[in-house]
C-alpha cells in the first residue's frame, strides 16, 4: 500500500477510537431539529447557498491543479466528520465538540470547507441525529462558512507576520472552532432574545454556556490539527501556503 495512504489512514483510526472511547449524550452543539423556526431556517439557507456554489469551484480547480489533491480532501473531510462526531459533556445538560476545519482550510482555503463540512453535517444529522435537515443552513454556516473563513482570515494574517507554521495552523483551528460557537450563539440568541437583556444579552449567556468547555476542546484541537499536518506534510510535498503541488516549488 502507498505509504502516503497509510499514514492517512493510522491517523483517521485513531480518531475513529476517540469516537468509540468518548462518553456520548443525545444532545449536540449542533442546532437541532425544528429548533428554530422555518423563517429562519430558510434565511440561513439562504445565505448559506452561495458558499456552497464557491466551495465546489474551489474543489474542481483542487482537483485539476493535482490528482493528489483528492486525496487530501478525502482526509480533510473525514477528520472534520470524525472530529464534529465527538460529543464532549458540557454544561446544562448540552455537549461540545470540536469541528475539525483547520487542516482542511489550511491546506485548500476556506471555500472547500463549505462542501466537505455540510456533507459531514448531512451524514451527521442523517445517521446520528446529531443537528437536523432543517437546521442544516444554520449549522452549515456556522461551521462551514464562518469558522473556516475567520480562522483562514488569522492564518494569512500570520503568514504575514512571518509566525512560524505551526503557529499559524494552530491559531487558524483555534480561532475557527471558536468563531463556529460564537457564531451559534448569535443564531440563537436572535431567535431567543432574554426577557430582561434582549437578543445581546441572549447572545452573552449562549456565549458564556458554551465557552466554558470549548475553549479547552478548541486548544486541544489545535494541537491534533498541527501533528496532524506535520504527519501529512512529511509524505506529501507542498506549496507556499500548504496547498499541496507535484513536488516543484
Amino acid at each position: 500500500m502507498n505509504p502516503k495512504v497509510k499514514t492517512i489512514r493510522k491517523i483517521l483510526l485513531a480518531l475513529l477510537l476517540l469516537i468509540l472511547i468518548t462518553p456520548q449524550k443525545a444532545h449536540a452543539m449542533h442546532i437541532m431539529e425544528g429548533f428554530l423556526p422555518l423563517g429562519w431556517c430558510l434565511f440561513w439557507y439562504a445565505a448559506f447557498i452561495p458558499f456552497f456554489i464557491y466551495g465546489l469551484i474551489s474543489i474542481k480547480k483542487a482537483v485539476a491543479d493535482n490528482p493528489q489533491n483528492k486525496v487530501l480532501l478525502a482526509f480533510s473531510g473525514a477528520f472534520i466528520f470524525i472530529l464534529s462526531a465527538l460529543k464532549i459533556p458540557s454544561v446544562t445538560g448540552s455537549t461540545s465538540h470540536p469541528t475539525g476545519v483547520g487542516i482542511g482550510t489550511a491546506l485548500f482555503g476556506p471555500g472547500v470547507i463549505s462542501v466537505l463540512g455540510t456533507i459531514c453535517l448531512l451524514f451527521q444529522a442523517l445517521l446520528l441525529a446529531h443537528g437536523g435537515i432543517t437546521t442544516l443552513g444554520a449549522n452549515a454556516f456556522s461551521m462551514a462558512v464562518v469558522g473556516p473563513f475567520v480562522g483562514y482570515g488569522v492564518y494569512l494574517l500570520l503568514k504575514k507576520l512571518n509566525a512560524s507554521n505551526s503557529v499559524c495552523l494552530f491559531l487558524c483551528a483555534f480561532i475557527a472552532d471558536l468563531a463556529t460557537y460564537f457564531m451559534t450563539s448569535l443564531q440563537l440568541g436572535v431567535v431567543f432574545p432574554d426577557p430582561s437583556t434582549g437578543v445581546f444579552g441572549a447572545i452573552m449567556k449562549f456565549v458564556g454556556v458554551f465557552m466554558l468547555t470549548q475553549i479547552p476542546i478548541a486548544i486541544a484541537e489545535g494541537l491534533l490539527t498541527v501533528v496532524a499536518y506535520n504527519l501529512i506534510s512529511a509524505n506529501f510535498p507542498f506549496q507556499e501556503g500548504g496547498v499541496l503541488n507535484d513536488g516543484k516549488k
